[in-house]
């Protein structure tokens, strides 16, 4: 117990840090409040969870926050998600690409049609040799462009590329690896820099990452590492319809939760991510907007399943997936999460029929960690990689000390190292079998469902490891993979839907994981916001946002 809350004044004192560093960019916020007024501009500041501005040439850094705020905004994918909705889920839509077919004789083979009078913010054209050269930039290590820095932050994305050409000047065709059906999803996040503006800068993507170039609604204007980034609108994108409405986007890295919340409520800031729960009552009494909406998210532990691991044991996995209340975690969190039974919500297509029920159940727990071979004598000793702040993360520091609690009731030993978030996703991309994750048995790196590879074939398949899959702990079962490679070779959407239906059920059998809650997606909002249209993704759409 004494070494218990040792550790948990650690956490805290590192959190802290944390916050003083958010609170001297809060600091600096009124300055900056004066200048905008000054000149007429409509500017949204908004307070992200990072503790940095994500990667800014092209592949964000910062998980989907990153993407959220640094990858939609400046830059466009072949494909987009339609963000403009709130009751329904987001959906696949055209983006770079007017259009795309598959071969039906040869299913390997995509065909892109791309968009054409589409300018970067340089004024350079885009066409099919900006495809081939941002392509090589990520995957062709001897192109004189090519970018490790990138090619790491989008390795999950293109992992499935065999190879590419330029058909035409406005046709493309990319071939992947092997037939794959969702090839399409990944490349939603693979983003289009500019080739022109990169000869321009030297050839130095240093250069480039203060000067960016993308063709997104947002243009970069002023970059500040570790304290800001300011984009302004871009009058001639392409969609008429996503023309920001403000004039000026400040992006400001915020970790510590309670900074974000007094920058809100003294008006330094207009939109908050994450508000904490308990701030909530004073949020709303003092006028603020607290919008929230379901989304595909799951809060969990990616636990290993090497021998060298107690959680080797799915009697283990199974225990630990029952010691947790997971109606008492909701209380905590303000009742802004829902309990989760899996993987995906129940009602989700991909749900299935697991027989194993993730119920609280300490007595269960107990038991099956008895017959482990673990006891009051003997508790399972295990080491989780956790962050304070991160994309989709919650608030993680309060979570991780509840669920700590619960393991230690029924006879797991907890420890926890402490990371940054970035640090952390750099674990994740890892393994456990890496040698700087040795003695580690989970990490928690909240998690998303919005396409079958993140939300299930890339974390099953037993040939998925990272960094280019998301099998961190190396699950195997012969029969998964089967389901996967057939889910892969399945175009019909209502086949695949059964076929991840099955491999859902069976890897929550098994306790692949540990999962928590699904979170509400809560953020707070100025009275002077208006427009916001709170979708159902990780990714929001801020062109609508007006300041009033």
């Amino acid at each position: 117990m004494r070494r218990n809350r040792e550790e948990a004044s650690r956490i805290h004192r590192r959190a802290l840090l944390k916050s003083s560093v958010a609170g001297a960019v809060a600091f600096a916020l009124p300055f900056a409040g004066k200048a905008f007024a000054q000149t007429g501009e409509k500017v949204l500041r908004v307070a992200m969870t990072v503790s940095d501005v994500p990667l800014t040439t092209g592949a964000p850094s910062q998980g989907t926050e990153g993407l959220r705020f640094m990858g939609i905004t400046v830059y466009d994918g072949l494909v987009r998600w339609d963000l403009s909705k709130a009751d329904e889920a987001a959906k696949l839509v055209p983006g770079l690409a007017e259009s795309w077919t598959v071969d039906e004789q040869d299913t390997t083979r995509w065909t892109f049609r791309l968009r054409q009078g589409v300018k970067f913010h340089d004024g350079s054209e885009f066409n099919a040799d900006a495809v081939v050269w941002n392509l090589e930039k990520l995957m062709k290590k001897d192109a004189p462009h090519f970018d490790q820095a990138q090619s790491t932050q989008a390795a999950q994305y293109y992992g499935g590329i065999d190879s590419w050409s330029k058909v035409d000047d406005y046709t493309v065709e990319i071939r992947s690896k092997r037939p794959d059906s969702v090839l399409i999803y990944n490349l939603a996040n693979l983003f289009f820099s500019s080739p022109a503006r990169w000869k321009e800068l030297g050839g130095s993507w240093e250069e480039f990452a203060f000067k960016a170039s993308g063709t997104g609604p947002w243009i970069v204007d002023k970059f500040v590492p570790r304290e800001r980034i300011e984009l302004v609108r871009n009058k001639n994108y392409w969609d008429p319809g996503r023309i920001p409405k403000c004039d000026r986007l400040v992006l400001l890295p915020m970790p510590d939760p309670n900074t974000r919340i007094a920058a809100l409520l003294a008006g330094q800031v207009d939109f908050v991510e994450a508000p904490p729960p308990d701030a909530i009552p004073r949020l709303r009494a003092s006028g603020m907007q607290i919008v929230t909406n379901q989304y595909p998210h799951i809060w969990c532990y990616e636990i290993s399943a090497r021998e060298d691991s107690p959680f080797g044991d799915v009697r283990v996995r199974q225990a630990a997936n029952l010691a947790i209340d997971r109606d008492g975690l909701v209380k905590l969190l303000g009742g802004l999460a829902v309990p989760a039974k899996g993987m995906v919500t129940e009602g989700h297509p991909w749900f299935g029929k697991p027989n194993f029920d993730l119920r609280y159940d300490p007595e269960e727990a107990k038991r099956l960690l008895a017959e482990a071979g673990y006891g009051p004598e003997k508790p399972a000793q295990i080491k989780v990689i956790i962050a304070p702040s991160g994309s989709g993360q919650m608030q993680p520091i309060p979570m991780n000390e509840y669920i700590k609690e619960n393991f230690a009731a029924v006879g797991i030993d907890m420890e926890f190292e402490v990371l940054d978030w970035e640090s952390l996703r750099g674990r994740r991309r890892a393994g456990a079998a890496a040698p700087e994750n040795e003695g580690r048995d989970g990490v928690n790196n909240s998690w998303a469902f919005w396409d079958p590879d993140i939300a299930l074939l890339k974390t099953a398949a037993s040939y998925e490891a990272p960094p280019t899959g998301y099998n961190w702990g190396n699950f195997s079962n012969p029969e998964v993979d089967e389901l996967v490679k057939k889910a892969k070779e399945t175009f019909d959407q209502q086949e695949q839907d059964k076929i991840l239906a099955d491999i859902h059920s069976r890897i929550v059998d098994e306790a692949m994981w540990i999962w928590m809650v699904h979170d509400l997606n809560p953020r707070a909002l100025s009275p002077k916001v208006e427009g916001f249209v709170q979708a159902q993704s990780w990714l929001q759409d801020l062109t609508s946002v007006e300041i009033s």
